[in-house]
């Protein structure tokens, strides 16, 4: 990426994804030539119908499945020629993940969820623990820390995946139908913080069949049959 443009923090160029049934010789053509940029601090949801390849794009963006084709750049890193190893270590660093499920470890208190990744890049325990304090305290759950996730209502546990998501400072947010298990006012005070979070600077990308949450993006870029179909500007 040229010095220019290092302040777009997600970078597609004709990105295509072919899967192949094996023996079969069905193809079927999930991403047919994305090009997409974006910015730093920018706020995007990506739409779309089922079978429109927003899922597709979802696990490119998080480094999950590998292009076919094209070339994919995240903070200034061209990943589409990485290894499995290197692109492992893309997910654990730069990108932070919000699942609709919320995907906790159910036999470990609220505090041993955000301090289990950081194990594994090395932290030492006081900072482990310190820093997961700090972000739980920051989503409202300081009263809660000893508490395992089915002990949490829903909204709960979405703020602790928002929480663990924050522990390696990623560069981006990474966000799968956030409100997808959530009863309606939850799920607004789930994209308040979400909103916030962007308001710090925070870039989000959040993947979403629920046009109210879109309109909470700053961008709508909306996917169908593996291209992209329409690029909105929402504003702030």
């Amino acid at each position: 990426m040229n010095a220019g443009e290092t302040d777009q923090v997600v970078r597609f160029e004709n990105l295509v994804k072919i899967y192949r049934t094996p023996g079969a010789g069905v193809e079927v053509h999930a991403l047919r030539g994305i090009d997409l940029s974006i910015t730093r601090g920018d706020y995007v949801a990506i739409v779309g119908p089922s079978g429109s390849g927003k899922s597709t794009l979802l696990n490119v963006l998080g480094c999950l499945d590998r292009p076919t084709a094209g070339t994919y750049w995240i903070d200034g890193v061209d990943v589409s020629q990485l290894d499995d190893d290197q692109l492992s270590d893309i997910r654990g660093q730069r990108i932070g993940f919000i699942f609709q499920s919320f995907n906790l470890i159910g036999t470990q208190t609220i505090v041993e969820n955000l301090e289990t990744p950081l194990f594994y890049q090395g932290v030492p325990a006081a900072e482990r623990r310190a820093l997961a304090i700090e972000l739980l305290t920051k989503v409202g759950l300081q009263e809660r820390l000893h508490h395992r996730p089915h002990e949490l209502s829903g909204g709960q546990q979405q703020r602790v995946a928002i929480a663990r998501a924050l522990v390696n400072d990623p560069a981006i947010l990474l966000a799968d139908e956030p409100t997808g298990n959530l009863d309606s006012k939850t799920g607004v005070l789930i994209l308040d913080i979400l909103d916030d979070l962007n308001k710090q600077g925070r870039t989000i990308i959040t993947v979403t069949h629920d046009m109210n949450v879109a309109k909470h993006c700053r961008r709508i870029v909306e996917i169908r049959d593996g291209m992209v179909f329409e690029h909105e500007e929402v504003g702030t």
